[in-house]
């Protein structure tokens, strides 16, 4: 699918619900009937049943997967809310590009189309020739120089919101394959995830913030005083108004990654969330399009604090538990093999019936 211009394109898609229960029986059928005990794959038979589920077959098959990393900046950055300067933002997209990031080595590892979105890095980059082999690709879909600081006022104004979530929308219609990887770089988005978390759940601030990059206890407190004033300043935000929300808390990474998910659900591509912003970006997705949901798999539970929080609010089980808190979208590429294997053995694990082998007595 390809769209012209990401002005024309609708706000926010039509996502239907997926729900076809003979679909689904069918494939409960097809798991309980393989050469095991009933349940014994364990999350994995789960797993197999929603991806024949979103992609709507009894033996789905995860084409071209895509790593998407969206990076920008944030106003609150200047205000000590991380533990890296601004610029390692820029420096970092530059590192995705000459493949010496986490992420970069994933991809390769697992044969995962890696592009990365300047939606608003406060650096201008040399633009790139497309890559005529499997090398990481540059978009240049730049809204601004970075977020404005959310202490002072909205984050970004409403057309700047739409903006992104409209460019979202256009990179993903023009990527190919079924499958979407979510992966972001901003210094400062954690304070972002912790204020959506905050409003999306009602939570205190100081419940939905954690470390970030490796902040200490006096630098976790400076930042739960600063995401305290801006919650303060945008308070009259309703529950029900998540654009205005988006727009009040940033950044222009997470908003792009909003409009990326509502068209791969749109699409009815597999989702596969990676930490605590991406999660943050699915959320939001979900307050636009509930049904969003159903095209979600949860690759991680995060060792940021405000992750196991934004998983509840999702009624999300994460496959992997590993204490991750990178970012990238390393935890989405480690998850990945487990997809794939999820789908070959609902393709290639014998039935009893196949294999001539008894199934269980009474």
């Amino acid at each position: 699918m390809s769209l012209a211009s990401p002005s024309t394109l609708p706000l926010i898609p039509d996502v239907p619900d997926l729900h076809d229960a003979a679909l689904t029986a069918r494939l409960q059928h097809l798991i309980d009937h393989k050469t095991k005990p009933l349940g014994a794959l364990g999350q994995l038979e789960s797993l197999a049943l929603q991806l024949g589920q979103i992609l709507g077959s009894e033996a789905p098959a995860l084409r071209r997967p895509q790593m998407l990393v969206c990076a920008g900046d944030h106003g609150l950055a200047a205000r000590g809310v991380s533990a890296y300067p601004a610029d390692v933002t820029w420096q970092m997209v530059e590192n995705f590009l000459a493949g010496g990031a986490a992420v970069s080595v994933l991809a390769r590892q697992h044969g995962l189309d890696l592009t990365v979105v300047d939606c608003g890095v406060r650096r201008d980059f040399e633009p790139r020739p497309e890559p005529a082999t499997g090398a990481p690709r540059l978009l240049q879909r730049k809204v601004a120089q970075g977020t404005a600081d959310a202490v002072e006022g909205p984050a970004m104004t409403a057309a700047q919101c739409e903006q992104a979530l409209r460019q979202g929308r256009e990179v993903l219609a023009g990527l190919p394959g079924n499958t979407l990887l979510l992966g972001e770089m901003g210094i400062g988005n954690t304070s972002s995830a912790s204020l959506l978390l905050a409003w999306a759940s009602g939570r205190p601030v100081a419940e939905c913030t954690g470390r970030g990059t490796g902040l200490d206890e006096p630098g976790v407190a400076r930042k739960v005083a600063v995401l305290e004033q801006v919650m303060a300043r945008h308070a009259d935000i309703g529950r029900h108004e998540p654009l205005r929300a988006l727009a009040a808390f940033g950044g222009f990474e997470v908003v792009t990654l909003v409009g990326a998910v509502l068209q791969a659900a749109a699409e009815r591509r597999v989702v596969v969330v990676d930490g605590f912003i991406t999660t943050a970006a699915v959320l939001l997705a979900c307050e636009l399009a509930p049904a969003v949901r159903q095209r979600c798999v949860f690759a991680h539970q995060s060792g940021e604090r405000g992750h196991a929080l934004m998983l509840q609010q999702l009624k999300a089980e994460p496959l992997l538990s590993l204490g991750l808190r990178l970012g990238e979208g390393s935890g989405a590429a480690l998850a990945w093999p487990l997809l794939d294997s999820a789908c070959r053995v609902l393709a290639e694990m014998a039935s009893f019936e196949s294999a001539g082998v008894s199934q269980q007595q009474g």
